[in-house]
């Protein structure tokens, strides 16, 4: 661990320590490890990404759109997990049939079970119509309104947003984890993210 890292962490624990919001009670278990990861030490971690997946924040959010879509059958989960940090967070919110709201969260490997046993069945192809991105120093989050298809050459059955929340390692960036909400009568895509200008 590079010192700057070994200095962050320190100074988490002692905010941890000192502030009362952060306190821990007595007889609360002690707090898990914080772990500070290089660059390469992250990269370890996950299966070795194709540069070019990698190269841009725009590339890593085409990079997991092309994973996931294709006929029926298996998709390459070690590209997917090459482009994501090991903790990456995969989110789903929508409305039931009787309009209440849901939450799915899925770390990756529930989201690999899960897509693994849907895309078995099913051809799903997805890709983005319009991305807005805005950063601020090593992270950045891209709206990306997307189409879902069973077929290329099929009209879609389903568009929404994703939220892709990335970061920039100064090698590589990283997808920290992907937020969706699909399009619906009382929640339609806007304007701005219906078609490309």
């Amino acid at each position: 661990m590079n010192v700057c890292c070994r200095d962050a962490v320190l100074t988490l624990s002692l905010l941890v320590a000192t502030h009362p919001t952060f306190a821990q009670k007595t007889d609360s278990p002690p707090p898990a490890e914080t772990l500070a990861l290089s660059p390469s030490e992250l990269s370890a971690k996950v299966p070795a990404a194709k540069p070019d997946d990698v190269k841009s924040a725009n590339a890593i959010v085409k990079a997991a759109y092309d994973v996931i879509s294709g006929p029926a059958g298996p998709r390459n989960w070690d590209r997917l997990r090459s482009l994501c940090l090991p903790q990456v967070r995969f989110t789903q919110v929508g409305k039931a049939q009787d309009g209440s709201a849901f939450v799915i969260s899925w770390g990756i490997d529930d989201f690999v079970r899960d897509a693994t046993d849907i895309f078995s069945k099913e051809p799903f192809y997805e890709n983005g119509i319009v991305n807005q991105d805005e950063g601020y120093g090593n992270m950045m989050q891209i709206l990306s309104s997307y189409e879902s298809r069973r077929s290329p050459s099929e009209k879609p059955f389903q568009r929404g947003i994703n939220s892709f929340q990335v970061l920039n390692d100064g090698k590589r960036w990283w997808i920290v984890s992907i937020f969706w909400d699909s399009e619906r009568p009382d929640n339609p895509l806007p304007p701005k993210f219906a078609r490309k200008p």
